[in-house]
């Protein structure tokens, strides 16, 4: 190839890299967006509660309740209005408190004292955190507050920790209790109620709370809607774990939630309806919101049946 040639060829290539390739725009109907696809990650199966596990749910009853085990007492004459397999011992998760606040109420120590979270009281056994920071000094009677109201782990532990003789000792005592009571079917083996070994039947948790129903501070503590309470220099505003306190349908006289995923959904509550007063329980409810739908549930069918049975008008002849 002579030189000139060489020279041409170069700057042909030199002339085509600078040269801008117009290509043709396709027509605007013939355009598609692209969607991003989502790539939904694999959901875990859920763990199984204790009643899932011993067929508890294909228990069949007339309000198609989502909790497994369900229980309606008439407070001052003991006729059981409903009844769902009241039998059946199962984890209570926080249910466990109203025990731990009838032994620190009982034990007649000072409300007043302050007592402070540390190491001891985090929890080893779920790993949840908490709101009261280790260090956090307040009452007994804060904690006592925040453990029912809020159901504050932390505050309900430290409040056992600083009972005379310690933990064990105040685990006993809970024990003891509970046995004094009538409560064949009950255990406890911590005061939270984050472990599964606490347990109980709806038939013992009625005896429960028809005791801790008639103290008053219990009453009071439990169905507080919220409170602020100083952490440090911060006020902090805790609120209770029930929306049916809120709820002007209702007159609920004392209170407690409860979940942890062996026990599922749990409620237990004294509430004055129809003209009486009642004990309910409600253990092993699947679903976000179902412990609350079946109390509502009840609170219409418990009303439509008192209903029925007022008599009518005497007729005159």
């Amino acid at each position: 190839m002579s030189l000139a040639l060489a020279f041409v060829g170069t700057a042909e290539a030199a002339t085509a890299s600078k040269t801008k390739v117009i290509k043709a725009k396709p027509a605007a109907s013939q355009v598609r967006k692209v969607r991003p696809v989502a790539v939904r990650k694999p959901v875990a199966p859920a763990v199984p509660t204790f009643g899932m596990a011993a067929g508890l749910h294909a228990v069949e009853d007339p309000l198609a309740l989502r909790s497994s085990v369900a229980y309606v007492l008439d407070q001052n004459t003991n006729e059981v209005l409903f009844s769902k397999n009241p039998q059946a011992v199962l984890p209570i998760a926080s249910i466990t408190k109203l025990m731990t606040a009838l032994v620190v109420v009982e034990s007649g120590l000072s409300m007043d004292e302050k007592l402070t979270v540390t190491e001891d009281d985090k929890d080893t056994e779920k790993g949840t955190g908490s709101r009261l920071a280790f260090g956090t000094t307040l009452t007994r009677g804060d904690m006592l507050h925040l453990a029912l109201m809020s159901s504050e782990n932390r505050a309900a532990h430290a409040l056992g920790r600083n009972y005379p003789g310690g933990l064990d000792a105040f685990v006993a005592a809970m024990n003891a209790k509970a046995q004094s009571l009538g409560m064949a079917d009950t255990h406890y083996v911590e005061p939270t109620g984050l472990s599964s070994r606490n347990q109980s039947s709806a038939a013992d948790l009625a005896k429960l709370v028809n005791v801790t129903s008639q103290v008053p501070l219990l009453r009071d503590l439990s169905t507080s809607r919220e409170a602020r309470v100083a952490l440090g220099k911060r006020l902090v505003q805790f609120r209770s774990t029930n929306g049916l306190l809120s709820n002007p349908l209702w007159d609920i006289g004392l209170q407690k939630t409860g979940f942890i995923n062996e026990a599922g959904k749990c409620l237990v509550m004294q509430a004055r309806m129809a003209g009486r007063q009642l004990i309910m329980v409600f253990l092993d409810s699947s679903g976000k919101a179902s412990r609350i739908a079946d109390a509502e549930r009840m609170r219409k069918w418990l009303s439509e049946q008192a209903v029925e049975t007022v008599p009518g008008p005497a007729t005159k002849l």
